[in-house]
């Protein structure tokens, strides 16, 4: 190797002779070769990463590429979910619009139930109050008024309403009878049921097969006293019998039985106001 070298200076000494070129002007040469080699080696080095840089450059732009395509697929279902979205949201606008008139509607029925029920309530304090004051403190004892679920009734003893073991009115209860007529035909939006009750003793008489029969004779006898003694319209009466069957006490007793053996005059206010309503409701159109 040094061999080599050792020939190879003295034929370049020999030839930069032969050229007429110096050792020092050869040298300065050669490090400008040197140089020169050196920054190509470098500038290649710094291709070759910026080959490898533009390389990954590449490879990311592809990948933005896909990610940007990828993105705007998805804008595109946002906006095709928000267009739904805003069409059932109008639409959704729309019901939630019928459903509140649909709520002010009710509303509005509620309202006049509600109204036509305290009418009623008031009317049926008023029609007692009035029978009350008018009954003396001795008929008080025979007569038993009572509002139950917006129904007025008056119970009659028997022992005062007919004479015994009869269906006939006695005498004794014509004034009664008077004044419970008078308050019947004050209030003329009211249909009267009399409804005759007995105990459960059997009864067998000519024409009165059984306590059926007794009931439902006792109930007619009041009607009648009501529409032919003292004016009341027939077209507001309807009469009853429901025998033994409808007890209010025990009939074990003396005391049960004369409870049991009553007469019933059930006045109610007419529904007409109220299946007004019901029909109204029905008429309204279904969605």
């Amino acid at each position: 190797m040094n061999t080599f070298k050792t020939t190879s200076l003295v034929i370049g000494v020999a030839l930069l002779s032969a050229c007429g070129v110096s050792k020092k002007k050869y040298a300065e040469l050669q490090g400008n070769f040197n140089q020169v080699q050196q920054q190509y080696n470098d500038l290649n080095k710094k291709l070759v990463g910026t080959e490898s840089e533009l390389s990954n450059a590449k490879t990311r732009i592809s990948s933005l590429d896909e990610a940007i395509a990828r993105e705007r697929a998805n804008a595109k279902e946002l906006q095709d979910a928000l267009s739904k979205c805003l069409s059932a949201s109008n639409q959704g606008s729309v019901n939630i619009s019928k459903l509140v008139d649909e709520i002010n509607s009710s509303n509005k029925y509620i309202k006049e139930l509600i109204a036509a029920k305290n009418k009623s309530d008031s009317l049926n304090l008023a029609l007692t109050n009035k029978l009350t004051r008018s009954l003396s403190r001795e008929e008080m004892g025979d007569v038993d008024v009572q509002v139950l679920k917006g129904v007025v009734y008056i119970s009659l003893s028997d022992n005062m309403l007919y004479k015994s073991g009869s269906y006939e009115i006695s005498d004794k209860a014509s004034a009664t009878l008077g004044k419970i007529a008078k308050i019947i035909t004050d209030f003329k939006d009211y249909e009267v049921l009399v409804e005759g009750n007995t105990d459960n003793v059997p009864i067998k008489m000519v024409n009165i097969r059984n306590n059926w029969d007794l009931s439902a004779l006792r109930a007619s006898s009041v009607v009648q006293s009501l529409q032919n003694n003292y004016g009341v319209d027939p077209k507001r009466l309807t009469a009853g019998g429901r025998g033994e069957y409808n007890p209010i006490a025990g009939n074990d007793t003396v005391s049960g039985k004369a409870r049991n053996r009553r007469t019933q005059i059930i006045i109610t206010p007419k529904l007409d106001q109220f299946m007004d309503l019901i029909d109204k409701t029905a008429e309204k159109p279904t969605n």
